[in-house]
């Protein structure tokens, strides 16, 4: 990784054209790699997560000095759908930046000031101040107990509830299927592939359907979504218009034949 995304949602297209299709979105202080420098104006990025992609260069800080420091410094994230990083430690303080829920960020102790509010330090350098809640560190729940990442996966898929489907989106703003499943895992420690399919040299794991749990992956045809139990899933819906939840089962009302039918696989980390 050799740079950093430095607003706090950067598209990156298919092709080095801003009316090009969207692929993904990386997200404020997340190291990527340029791998290729198209003109004055485009970079061919690869994420963390090895996803490619075109970015406008004017969305990417190349400093190597802060970029190493960032990398080994920045071990919080976002949780709140959309947080202020105000100038002080009191509400009325005027704002420098909003960051969306999955943003990088760099946590700075201070014993002076009150446990509401967390200093932090953003990818120029600035420092700021936000809500204590609104971010938490970046660990590896699923590391550490099974049972816990499956209930809290799903919690933080429930966190994007009724957020607009957007193609290429991983936001509360707008979010698409594999970005809803991808930022759920990412939140809770699992990089999984951002696509909805199962690639190799990634964490998740094809496993039999009646061995399905909460928290696992369904896969349907350039579709995928969270089990929760009880035959029903959490995903992010072109048909519903935005992340609402569905049913396996023909007698629930919430029961769509269009995806129950047409199951192509199961996901787990497990």
């Amino acid at each position: 990784m050799n740079a950093l995304i430095k607003v706090a949602i950067a598209n990156l297209q298919v092709e080095p054209n801003t009316q090009s299709e969207i692929a993904d979105e990386a997200l404020y202080g997340m190291p990527v790699e340029i791998i290729e420098h198209i003109d004055e104006k485009w970079a061919k990025i690869r994420t963390f997560y090895r996803y490619e992609g075109y970015c406008l260069k004017e969305n990417i800080e190349d400093d190597q000095a802060l970029k190493n420091t960032w990398i080994e410094q920045a071990k919080h994230v976002v949780i709140q759908s959309f947080a202020d990083v105000l100038v002080n430690p009191i509400i009325q303080s005027a704002k420098i930046i909003t960051l969306p829920r999955g943003a990088f960020i760099q946590e700075i102790e201070d014993a002076e000031i009150e446990s509401d509010w967390t200093k932090v330090r953003l990818v120029t350098g600035e420092i700021g101040y936000v809500r204590s809640d609104w971010v938490q560190e970046r660990t590896h729940v699923y590391t550490l107990n099974q049972a816990l990442f499956r209930e809290q996966v799903i919690k933080t898929a429930f966190s994007y509830l009724g957020s607009p489907y957007r193609w290429g989106g991983k936001t509360p703003a707008g979010i698409d299927c594999s970005g809803l499943c991808s930022m759920a895992y990412m939140l809770n420690g699992a990089y999984i592939y951002r696509d909805a399919k199962i690639l190799d040299g990634f964490p998740l794991k094809a496993i039999d359907q009646k061995d399905m749990q909460r928290g696992d992956l369904l896969f349907f045809p350039e579709h995928v979504a969270m089990y929760i139990g009880d035959d029903r899933y959490i995903h992010s819906s072109l048909g519903g218009n935005e992340v609402n939840v569905n049913s396996l089962n023909p007698e629930h009302e919430n029961y769509r034949k269009d995806l129950a039918t047409t199951i192509t696989g199961v996901g787990s980390l497990f």
